[in-house]
């Protein structure tokens, strides 16, 4: 825990790509582009500001030949206050970002252990795009502290936008898992104490899409610029950079102005439409040259698919138009060259242009301000507001392939309003853009964050029961799981107690307390050592069934349980369960699947509403609301971290929908093989085991598939440990 007088520890999350410290490699795939450079900047940024203690950018650790070998590293110390952070998520070979969702909860937990060796809980997490987000706000509903999200591009407008383009809905799905990113989207938002954007856009007309819109909750502050590194040539200077003989070998006239557009190779970037308008633009081609730098490649045919199909596009559109010598499109290009190109096109009184779709932001159009070069970019999002501030260019349709060479033409043919823009965007970079300026208005934001918060949950608190001396812990659900055939599990209780204490038993269940204590001794089960009861909102200890109390606190944020039942009432096909059922932390509902209407239409209405909860639907017969931070899965890792349990020394099994978070994970999961249908679609998940078995058949198996009791009996007792599996094995033949 932080010490009085001690600076703030910021976390910063961002999986995907490929995130370094130095020689970022920006364009070379569609994951690894300004997001990166951005939380780099940032990272950096921040550990400069005197009221920071630590900052730890984490990160996915990638293991894998085809890339450097500076991605395995598992620390990356960037300044004496700043780290990245690599962690495993998923295989270790480098995956795009579609790909990563079913590895999120390993990752998850990977974050905590990394947080229990550092010995601190962060004072901030902040998440980066929709996948950091859904792990972000697995993290703060545990930790209990506040979150801020940026999006940085949103799956809502991704969508709609490539639907504009002609993309179909079921392509879309395919190749984006777009539905899993918008729900991540959905999740972060409603977790978010804060929501930083880089333009009023995208709070006005991207967010405003989303169910779990507030925009009282949003704060617009841009990113800065390194202006150290972007700035334009010295008078009398002219710079031999290393990159121009690369341009020069591709054009025949290398003295004409540079109309320069530097992106990912990303179907999004629409460089096809600006090859499209400038070879089908005469005076344009006789004007200027055209220079493509699109990420670095060496064989486009082994490329990711996007990647490879965007630059067979740019290859085809060069010969169909037959621009060469009036196009340079390098293969390779070093970090440090990206100035080197700014001071080019302003040497050459070019332009610099970006045509993408949608620009949540776009970092290189401040880049290029304050390199001296104007600009020509998209009606939309960041291009919008930096242009309105430093009035250094015109907007252009990104689909209107006449508008795109007119506003060209119209910066390059006009010398005095070229030096009229050039000198706004050097001013207005350093009055609106700089790190400085960010951080002071993020380091405000956050401060103003805190003092409206407060931690409810100290996972430090004192041992007072055994569960700290354990070794392992096996957390059963009950019905369905360990009960139903009583010779299995009364072996499997057997040879839990026969580990000298060394394995710890809980059950975690829908039923409340009461039901689950009655259940338990009609069915002879000696008192756990903890209860997580009323599917993850209630936790108990031992034969006294002490209440934690700290996990009450910590999961009545913004329960709000009058109100919700209020506006249940609209939908049919729901009948609340008795009295008996009900908790200070759960409201429950029979179900009728028949009139029913769709959970996702449930949860968009409570959303809108501001209402942000967990909904739990179980054997399409049963559905459970609770607070945003209850669940078994949450109070799994709960006990995990405040008794010192490591959620790979804990095996769950479960067999329903309310099972689901429990399982997924570094948690030792097994799915009896009585389960419930709504749990297929964990199959083939990490750690995650499908026992053939049923009932406690099916968790014996998976102790053995896990081998989970290894090395706990006495040597003394290898015999009676042989014939005690041995019957066990017979019961699960």
């Amino acid at each position: 825990m932080k010490e009085p007088g001690q600076g703030l520890y910021i976390v910063l999350i961002s999986i995907h790509g490929l995130v370094r410290g130095k020689n970022l490699e920006l364009g070379r795939d569609s994951d690894t582009g300004g997001q990166i450079k951005y939380v780099v900047e940032l990272a950096r940024a921040l550990g400069k500001h005197p009221a920071v203690d630590r900052v730890d950018l984490i990160t996915r650790r990638v293991i894998d030949r085809k890339v450097d070998p500076d991605y395995p590293e598992q620390h990356e110390v960037l300044s004496d206050k700043v780290t990245i952070v690599r962690l495993p998520c998923g295989p270790r070979r480098y995956l795009r970002k579609e790909v990563l969702w079913p590895h999120l909860d390993v990752f998850v937990d990977n974050v905590l252990k990394h947080l229990g060796s550092v010995a601190r809980v962060p004072d901030i997490v902040h998440a980066h795009y929709a996948d950091a987000g859904y792990v972000g706000s697995r993290m703060v509903q545990l930790l209990g502290v506040p979150l801020i999200f940026t999006g940085h591009s949103l799956g809502r407008v991704k969508k709609q936008r490539l639907q504009e383009t002609g993309s179909k809905a079921a392509a879309i799905e395919s190749q984006y898992n777009i539905s899993q990113r918008i729900e991540a989207e959905e999740i972060a938002l409603g977790n978010a104490n804060l929501v930083i954007t880089s333009t009023h856009q995208e709070v006005e007309e991207q967010y405003e899409l989303y169910d779990n819109y507030q925009p009282r909750r949003m704060m617009v502050i841009p990113p800065g610029v390194e202006v150290e590194r972007f700035h334009p040539l010295e008078a009398g200077k002219a710079k031999k950079a290393p990159i121009k003989s690369q341009l020069d070998r591709f054009l025949k006239h290398p003295e004409r102005p540079i109309i320069l557009a530097i992106s990912r190779p990303d179907e999004r970037k629409n460089i096809a439409a600006l090859i499209q308008a400038f070879g089908e633009h005469s005076q344009l081609r006789e004007l200027a040259n055209l220079v493509i730098v699109a990420g670095n490649r060496d064989d486009i045919s082994v490329m990711d698919k996007g990647s490879r199909a965007v630059l067979s596009g740019i290859l085809e559109l060069i010969d169909k138009y037959d621009l060469y010598g009036h196009i340079a499109y390098p293969k390779h290009h070093e970090p440090a060259d990206v100035a080197d190109l700014y001071r080019l096109a302003a040497q050459s009184k070019g332009v610099f242009v970006n045509p993408a779709y949608t620009e949540p932001f776009g970092l290189t159009l401040i880049e290029a301000a304050a390199s001296g070069v104007p600009v020509v970019a998209t009606h939309d999002g960041g291009p919008r507001d930096i242009l309105g501030a430093c009035k250094n260019g015109l907007l252009i349709d990104p689909l209107d392939t006449r508008d795109i060479p007119g506003a060209l033409l119209k910066v390059l043919t006009d010398k005095s309003q070229w030096e009229q823009m050039s000198k706004n965007g050097l001013a207005g970079a350093h009055k609106h853009y700089t790190w400085d300026s960010h951080v002071k208005k993020y380091i405000g934001a956050v401060k103003n964050v805190l003092g409206n918060s407060r931690r409810v949950t100290d996972v430090t608190a004192s041992r007072k029961n055994r569960l700290p001396t354990l070794d392992r812990l096996l957390i059963c659900d009950i019905d369905n799981t360990l009960i139903g055939d009583q010779a299995a599990m009364q072996h499997l209780l057997n040879t839990i107690d026969r580990t000298n204490g060394k394995v710890g038993f809980g059950v975690a269940t829908g039923r409340n307390i009461e039901s689950t204590v009655k259940v338990l001794a009609e069915y002879n089960v000696p008192t756990p050592d903890l209860f997580i009861t009323s599917v993850g909102s209630e936790i108990h200890y031992g034969h006294r069934m002490v209440e934690d109390t700290d996990w009450k606190k910590h999961i009545n944020y913004l329960w709000k349980p009058a109100v919700i039942k209020e506006l249940m009432n609209r939908f049919p096909g729901l009948k609340m369960q008795p009295a008996t059922e009900q908790r200070e932390f759960k409201i429950s509902y029979n179900v009728n699947p028949d009139h029913l209407p769709p959970m996702r239409e449930i949860s968009a209405f409570l959303r809108q509403n501001d209402i942000h909860i967990k909904m739990v639907y179980s054997h399409q017969a049963f559905l459970d609301l609770m607070p945003m931070r209850a669940t078994k899965g949450l109070a799994v890792r709960y006990i995990g971290m405040k008794w010192g349990i490591l959620p790979e020394r804990s095996l769950v099994a479960g067999d329903s929908g309310n099972d689901e978070e429990m399982l997924k994970g570094n948690t030792l999961g097994v799915v009896v093989g009585n389960y419930s249908k709504e749990l297929a679609k964990l199959k083939d998940r990490d750690l995650i085991y499908f026992a053939q078995q049923p009932f406690a058949r099916g968790i014996i198996e998976g102790i053995h598939y896990y081998s989970f009791l290894n090395d706990l009996f006495p040597p003394a007792d290898d015999q009676g440990e042989l014939q005690e599996w041995a019957v066990v094995d017979e019961l699960s033949e």
